[in-house]
């Protein structure tokens, strides 16, 4: 039940912000200020289809494993743009948060694949 509601949680959160990355305006700006503009949309739709993948995995346990690695991976490349840029600590937080939460989804739902 722990993992389900944690499987939720993340897929809703990466459904929004991966949404937000396609269409929102300050997000267009957020983008241009890390220097990779040219890569918003591929994010936006990494993050859409891992949201999607996470969802799934709830039905189909291999997506599971995949679309919550690429996220934490996706979180890892994250945290490593906002220490790059000097963003303040607490401005990579959700990222970090959310990498450890998809690391955690993905070992936990490993144990129970095999």
């Amino acid at each position: 039940m722990l993992l389900t509601s944690l499987i939720c949680f993340s897929a809703i959160s990466f459904l929004w912000y991966g949404l937000n990355c396609l269409i929102n305006k300050k997000m267009r700006q957020e983008f241009e200020r890390f220097g990779l503009g040219k890569f918003r949309i591929l994010t936006g739709i990494l993050q859409t289809l891992g949201a999607i993948g996470l969802f799934m995995g709830l039905f189909f346990p291999l997506l599971t494993l995949i679309a919550s690695a690429g996220l934490a991976l996706l979180m890892l490349i994250g945290v490593f743009v906002r220490i790059k840029i000097k963003d303040h600590i607490i401005v990579a937080l959700p990222a970090f948060a959310l990498m450890l939460l998809n690391s955690y989804i993905f070992f936990t739902a490993y144990q129970s694949y095999q």
